[in-house]
């Protein structure tokens, strides 16, 4: 096994411990790829299959991103909570060990629960999906705002503040100084409206399509905060997906305003123009962010698609808009 960080041992007597693999059970480690935070692996042995992960302590992107190794258990944790809300919307936690610095997974195989991001980057764009995920995020949502015990369990802003709010808005916001008093200010908003438990990074690459529906995946940015950061964070891909050359914007639109429509209709924690108008500050910022700041999207691939995304985000940074409908309206156009 690579990548770990530790011994093949310790991992696999972990995985006895915690009672997952019998005690003279042969296992067979195989990491998987797709993500940049934490390591992932298949624990395979005679009898089942199923995930393991582990945070890292520096992303795998070019730029220097650090973390704290602690959002390992804040995600296991957020698995927990919203399997009582949406008992398919996640996969199941098997086992976590804190001194490691790892838990253990439900292991979905991917020919039959394909990843919505390369759905979408291969056109396959499926509005009525998207609304699924607009709904679902709208229940973990609601189901947990105004839960105090959420606000303790998930006061998780030594994570969220270096993983996201650093750098897609403060670091975007040194790329563009003229727009770094814009970029504090969001960043200042999304802080300081805490509201319900904050999945963190709803991207379609963590989202799988499976038969009964969305299931949320990589929650280590799960925080009590503000659920127009998740909204806002999603609905950025579709307009990212649609910024290739040569796709039909449109498709993306349809899938934007489902997904938006949905959630808007599960807003009951607050009036829904408030969060909205939140989201809409929030969306062009991280459109930015997604070509200037420590993550840009590896699909870009041009000046040209790279430099529409600044001409387009740069004004509605400077003016933000009230809705999310003329954000999505006037990309399509353009």
């Amino acid at each position: 096994m690579r990548g770990l960080l530790m011994s093949d041992e310790a991992v696999v007597a972990s995985l006895r411990k915690m009672g997952l693999v019998g005690a003279h059970e042969p296992v067979q480690l195989s990491p998987l790829t797709g993500g940049v935070s934490s390591d992932i692996h298949l624990v395979e042995t005679a009898s089942r299959r199923f995930c393991i992960k582990r945070a890292l302590a520096r992303l795998k992107v070019a730029a220097v991103w650090e973390a704290p190794l602690g959002r390992n258990a804040a995600e296991a944790a957020w698995m927990r909570e919203v399997s009582a809300w949406l008992p398919h919307g996640v996969p199941k936690v098997l086992g976590e060990d804190e001194d490691l610095g790892l838990f253990a997974m439900e292991f979905l195989p991917p020919e039959h629960n394909p990843v919505w991001k390369a759905e979408l980057l291969a056109e396959r764009v499926d509005a009525p999906f998207a609304a699924r995920v607009g709904h679902d995020l709208a229940v973990i949502h609601a189901s947990s705002a105004g839960d105090p015990g959420i606000a303790t369990r998930f006061a998780n802003d030594a994570t969220f503040v270096p993983i996201r709010i650093e750098p897609y808005l403060l670091a975007t916001g040194r790329a563009h100084p003229d727009l770094a008093p814009r970029f504090e200010a969001v960043a200042q908003a999304t802080l300081a409206n805490k509201k319900a438990l904050v999945h963190g990074d709803v991207s379609p690459k963590n989202i799988l399509c499976c038969e009964e529906g969305p299931v949320f995946l990589d929650a280590e940015c799960a925080c009590h905060g503000d659920p127009a950061f998740d909204l806002a964070f999603c609905l950025n891909h579709l307009l990212l997906k649609g910024a290739r050359k040569g796709v039909q914007r449109e498709a993306y639109r349809h899938a934007f305003v489902a997904l938006a429509e949905a959630y808007r209709a599960g807003i009951g924690w607050e009036e829904p123009a408030m969060l909205e108008n939140r989201a809409a500050a929030l969306l062009p910022a991280l459109f930015l962010a997604r070509v200037d700041g420590k993550s840009p999207v590896e699909y870009l691939t041009t000046d040209d698609e790279r430099e529409a995304v600044r001409r387009f985000a740069m004004p509605l940074i400077a003016t933000p808009p009230d809705d999310l409908l003329s954000i999505v309206n006037a990309w399509t156009r353009l």
